[in-house]
């Protein structure tokens, strides 16, 4: 597809600076629907741009972001000029969301998807008690924990990485599992698991030690098992400067202090 024929649909958070880019971005380049673009450009920061892979990506479009929140390690650096001609030039990315099914105190199932992560964490003061069982075969009878994640490589820089987990490649078939201040096994550091593999965590004591369960920024209260397995069907298609791509920003991360 040529750059002339390029239809970009611009999404914008709240922030003064995202709402002033939207404005001249879109005199400058026009707007057309989300659903007849062929690239999606979301202004803001990492927040806004999970929030756009989870609503693109069962449709296949494209998202590039550039930079108008704080951190914004998944977005490009913000400029105005030439951005079709960057937008041509970018990396595509390309990866899966996780599945979460929850099953909730009173029998409700819910199903959730995780660009980042999915993640348990402790209701009240006592901690979780959790049964760990990795496609089929129970790998912790008992884990006494804060909290518990599975987290994608897209995820592993994220609310994984400040609990001290690994960082993975963005190209690695791997999921992180790590724990959140266990208690025991003391010595238990988390696990890295293939990416095809389904996970199934039971909560064990769910009435003295409720959890709840999180996919990227959807909450289940009060569950008592969740199962998490990563999609084939759905794709998040993200796209990088070629000289700041989302793969180099990964293994830079691995040598920051």
């Amino acid at each position: 597809m040529s750059i002339a024929t390029e239809k970009l649909a611009f999404i914008a958070s709240t922030a003064p600076d995202a709402e002033a880019a939207f404005d001249e971005l879109t005199r400058l380049y026009g707007n057309v629907p989300l659903v007849e673009a062929d690239v999606v450009v979301a202004l803001g920061g990492d927040g806004l741009m999970l929030q756009t892979l989870h609503e693109t990506m069962h449709i296949g479009k494209r998202v590039y972001g550039m930079n108008r929140g704080s951190v914004g390690f998944l977005m490009n650096d913000f400029e105005t000029v030439d951005l079709p001609d960057r937008i041509a030039r970018a990396v595509e990315n390309e990866f899966h969301p996780l599945k979460m099914t929850a099953t909730g105190a009173w029998g409700a199932i819910s199903h959730s998807l995780a660009i980042n992560e999915v993640y348990l964490f402790r209701q009240s003061y006592q901690a979780a008690k959790l049964k760990v069982v990795v496609d089929g075969h129970t790998r912790l009878e008992e884990l006494i924990c804060d909290g518990l994640m599975v987290a994608t490589p897209a995820g592993s820089t994220a609310y994984n990485l400040s609990a001290h987990g690994p960082i993975l490649p963005l190209e690695a078939p791997l999921l992180a599992m790590t724990p959140v201040s266990a208690f025991r096994p003391r010595r238990w550091r988390g696990a890295l698991l293939p990416n095809r593999v389904c996970v199934d965590i039971e909560i064990l004591e769910p009435e003295k030690r409720p959890v709840n369960a999180v996919a990227d920024n959807t909450e289940v209260k009060s569950v008592i098992h969740i199962r998490i397995a990563q999609s084939t069907e759905l794709t998040a298609r993200l796209l990088s400067d070629p000289d700041h791509s989302w793969s180099d920003r990964i293994l830079a991360e691995q040598f920051n202090d």
